[in-house]
Formats: structure tokens, sequence, C-alpha cells
């Protein structure tokens, strides 16, 4: 059997592995992934009703669900999903980080199907899912195409891509580099890399080479001043968020 093509880049998985320990401190070094979380929850929980017919009140509003959080991390939307009943399917290519997913799911009561694996590997199985979460991800793989053209194929036709990542310009540079990792200092130095940063435009370009169907697009919008995030229909211009649908 052929091995799968990757789209690892090594030293973009050792940056992650370095900080793996801290996945769950909203202090530590992924303050900004906490600090921004209840804002792209509200998007991912909002698209999947609308996509699935959910109603969000229900106690089980996505039971029967099956979703992969794509670059889990520590579990950070893959423990949200798995409370609102979807049976989960956490992978990341950093080792280190599974053990502490693992370890924080079973502390929370939760059962979450965490694998030290990726995209291509997923897809070259067969795997296939409801819902696919791509979250701040496609910045960090070696090439961009590849890697969602695997995550097109993990879907069933009709499932819904939910892709996040920040857009490439002068303000982007300025906030998540130069604000993020030297001034304020939330995220260790290098963590991104400007050129590797993708415009919406691009992005919708990609997810159609893939075989998804782009729907919608929003900005993650910070305010320095009620240090607090929300979601925008106009400014995409640092850190933004896609929704795409697999044709049926």
């Amino acid at each position: 059997m052929q091995a799968a093509q990757t789209t690892i880049d090594d030293a973009e998985i050792a940056k992650f592995e370095a900080m793996a320990a801290e996945w769950w401190d909203p202090n530590g070094k992924f303050k900004p992934l906490h600090m921004l979380n209840p804002c792209r929850l509200g998007y991912i929980t909002s698209q999947i009703a609308a996509e699935f017919d959910r109603d969000l009140t229900s106690r089980a509003a996505f039971e029967g669900l099956r979703i992969l959080d794509i670059g889990c991390g520590g579990g950070l939307l893959s423990e949200p999903m798995a409370r609102l009943g979807a049976t989960v399917v956490g992978a990341d290519a950093a080792p280190r980080n599974i053990p502490v997913a693992q370890i924080h799911a079973e502390q929370s009561g939760l059962q979450i199907d965490y694998r030290h694996t990726t995209a291509e590997a997923m897809a070259a199985d067969g795997e296939q899912f409801d819902v696919v979460l791509n979250m701040e991800v496609v910045e960090h793989v070696a090439d961009p195409l590849t890697y969602l053209t695997a995550c097109q194929k993990l879907l069933r036709p009709g499932g819904l891509h939910i892709c996040s990542t920040i857009n490439r310009n002068a303000k982007s540079y300025a906030m998540a580099i130069i604000g993020a990792e030297y001034v304020m200092r939330w995220l260790p130095k290098g963590t991104h890399e400007w050129g590797k940063f993708i415009t919406p435009d691009e992005l919708y370009q990609l997810m159609s080479e893939a075989g998804l169907k782009p729907v919608d697009k929003k900005g993650f919008v910070f305010n320095p001043i009620g240090w607090s995030w929300s979601l925008s229909n106009r400014d995409l211009s640092v850190n933004y968020v896609t929704a795409s649908l697999k044709p049926k």
C-alpha cells in the first residue's frame, strides 16, 4: 500500500510540541486562543446548527454528527463539540499534544478519539466526517492545496468544512507577529511566518481547487479596549474564518 502524501512541516510541528503542556493554561502561551475561543466557537456552532438543522438549546444538539478537529492541539475545540453530543475525532501531527488532550478529556469526563496522525493519512484510510474543523492550521502546512484536498476527501457529500487562518498584509504582520509575539509576548517569537499567511481570496481559490464550495467568510476582530473578540462581516484584515461545503 502506497504511503499517504504528507504536508507536515517538521519545523512547525516542533514549535507546537515545545508548548504542548501549556494548552489548558488560559494565561500561558496559548492565551490568544483561549481569548478567541468563545468567538470562534460561536461561529462554528452556528454554522453547524444551520447546515444540519440543529437546535443549539437542546441538550445534545450535535448528536449523530461525526466531527473531525484537525490540528486539535490540547482539545480546546474538541471538548465543546463532544459536550454538544457529537462523535469527535481530534487529530494532530505533533505527538506530544495527544496525551495532553487525552488526559484533559478524561478529567472532564468526555470520550474523544484523539490520534497522532495527519489529514492525508486519514483520507488515505477512507475516513469520513460530517464536519471538518480546520482552525489555525493551514498557515502552518507545507502545501496548502494538498492539505485542503485531503480535508475535502475527509468530508461526506454535503459535509461542512470550517477553516480559519490569518490574512497576509501589513496590518496582519504588525498585529499577529510584532504585536502578539514581540510586544504582548502572547506567543513565542517565530510562531508564525508572515509569508505563509493566506488572503481570503487565495483561500477561496484554494478551497475551490480542492473541490469545496465556499459559502461564508467572517473576520475575527480584537477589541483592545474591551479585551475581547467579535465577528465582523467586513473586517477580515487579520484573523478570519470561512465555511465551505462538499457538493452532494
